[in-house]
């Protein structure tokens, strides 16, 4: 199977890639994203870890229940809790996979595990035969593979095909690897191990170096893996992850070299990017790679010339290719009922009723009468707001009046619901966003943090609308509070509101490290 010239993409931004600080998804927020990977075709979309939270167990189902096109895979720990609960997640999936992990290296052994390498041995092997009991596809992870001493990872990855695993990812969990000796050792794994040719064989790379995508091709065209694990954007705990778009625009644009068969829909991919983006509060960088709003961007007057008289001269790749022509105008002022709600299937956004439908429809007439041009990235900022909106209602944005002078101390005037009650708040500050947070503090006397205050324009044009990113920070708890607004004050007010909703909320996402 592992000398296939199909390549797996194997998607975990729901999972790895919610383990970024304040990156944590509501239920209806990962079906959104697992429809739009289901749309882009990926092969395998790892929905979370089933026995992590109610939440996550929740979310892994309604997914399981909705997608049918991709495989469905729940992350869990070696033992018999974590992988009966990612069963009983997944049970509604017609295609389900079970990802069952135990580290394997001496550091993680002995001080996270404490437990000898023979009783790792033992639990892996268990483990695998226990998931066989649930479905025939089980991918197993030797955690911390690149740090591990390769006689014992070839007993405990034999050991574990014998078993009934089916897909065995080398993860280099922690980013240390380099391309051409993470590569070789995967090669030296494969010759090793007598029962290799019985599994597919998978990568998982961190970005600490900034060498995942580099590391996972190696993976690929050195060691013979033939499956990718990747996030949207390059999504995940600290540097993150392997990007799926680049991995994907890789081997399809270097097609010559690769040879691998992909099947994935790239027009899908911008989609996904900023669906993602505007979901998490991660914004995407200008210049990151094929989904940056400069990735097909020409400045210097020599590349506008070579780009006028063949697009090839400076472009190896089409912007239309991954979904750079969705950002157009759709919808304005005069736009009916009928017309939004058409739109809002289109971009795979589904509201429970007609009640949700009438709400996001009044706020969209609300956004036409301020803004003449409506984009597709509007919509979604808008439906996003509703969702963490809907998702705790402690405090809600009612208005705010703000002055700012030269010369003058900034001040505001915010009035927002506190527990269904209005209360109106006044503060000053070194600007006009300072000014305002310090207003609503001033009556919700929270004590958060604010950690990280980003814009980023929603669309094109000085009409954008502008989306506020605020990272809150509370007794070891980190949030991330979106908001959008043509005003980017009240988008401001809004995303600090938001991020004290997600503080306030009971619900916890408790994810491994993988």
């Amino acid at each position: 199977m592992s000398l296939s010239n199909r390549l797996i993409i194997f998607d975990t931004t729901l999972r790895d890639g919610e383990q970024s600080p304040g990156a944590s998804m509501t239920k209806d927020e990962k079906l959104r994203i697992a429809r739009q990977l289901e749309r882009m075709r990926v092969d395998v979309i790892e929905a979370g870890f089933a026995a992590a939270s109610p939440g996550d167990f929740e979310a892994i189902r309604a997914i399981a229940s909705h997608v049918k096109e991709s495989t469905i895979c729940s992350l869990s720990r070696a033992n018999d809790r974590d992988i009966a609960r990612a069963a009983e997640a997944l049970a509604p999936a017609p295609r389900r996979r079970i990802h069952t992990f135990i580290a394997t290296s001496p550091l993680h052994m002995k001080m996270k595990l404490r437990m000898e390498p023979e009783q790792v041995l033992e639990q892996a092997k268990l483990a695998v035969r226990f998931a066989r009991q649930f479905t025939d596809d089980i991918e197993f992870s030797p955690e911390d593979g690149s740090r591990s001493e390769e006689d014992f990872l070839c007993r405990v990855l034999e050991g574990v095909i014998a078993e009934g695993a089916t897909t065995i990812n080398f993860p280099d969990t922690v980013g240390y690897a380099v391309p051409e000796i993470f590569g070789e050792t995967i090669k030296r794994l494969r010759t090793r191990i007598p029962n290799s040719d019985k599994a597919i064989w998978s990568v998982h790379c961190h970005n600490d170096l900034g060498l995942a995508v580099a590391n996972s091709l190696a993976g690929v065209m050195i060691g013979g893996a033939r499956q990718i694990e990747c996030t949207i954007n390059g999504l995940g705990e600290r540097a993150g992850n392997t990007a799926l778009e680049e991995v994907v625009m890789a081997v399809r644009t270097r097609s010559d070299y690769f040879k691998l068969d992909l099947g994935i829909d790239t027009t899908q991919i911008v989609p996904a990017s900023k669906m993602v983006s505007q979901i998490t509060g991660f914004a995407v960088q200008p210049n990151k790679a094929v989904v940056g709003a400069n990735a097909f961007a020409h400045a210097s007057g020599i590349h506008q010339d070579g780009i006028l008289k063949a697009r090839e001269t400076y472009e190896i790749m089409r912007a239309e290719d991954v979904g750079w022509t969705a950002n157009k105008i759709v919808l304005g002022k005069l736009s009916g009922r009928n017309a939004f709600k058409q739109r809002l299937q289109e971009l795979g956004i589904e509201l429970d009723s007609e009640q949700e439908v009438n709400a996001a429809f009044a706020r969209f007439k609300e956004l036409a009468d301020r803004k003449a041009e409506i984009f597709d990235e509007d919509i979604m900022a808008l439906v996003a707001d509703e969702e963490q909106a809907q998702d705790s209602e402690t405090y809600r944005f009612v208005s705010l009046a703000q002055r700012s002078e030269t010369g003058e101390t900034p001040s505001a005037r915010v009035v927002f619901a506190m527990d269904g009650k209005e209360v109106v708040a006044e503060g000053q500050g070194d600007g006009p966003v300072d000014a305002t947070v310090n207003a609503i503090e001033s009556q919700a006397q929270t004590g958060a943090e604010l950690v990280l205050f980003s814009i980023n324009a929603i669309s094109n044009g000085t009409q954008s609308q502008g989306e506020v990113t605020m990272r809150l920070s509370k007794n070891g708890r980190i949030v991330n509070g979106v908001g959008s607004d043509p005003d980017i004050i009240v988008a401001s007010a809004k995303a600090y509101l938001a991020g004290l909703n997600k503080l306030h909320s009971k619900v916890e996402r408790l994810n491994p490290q993988g």
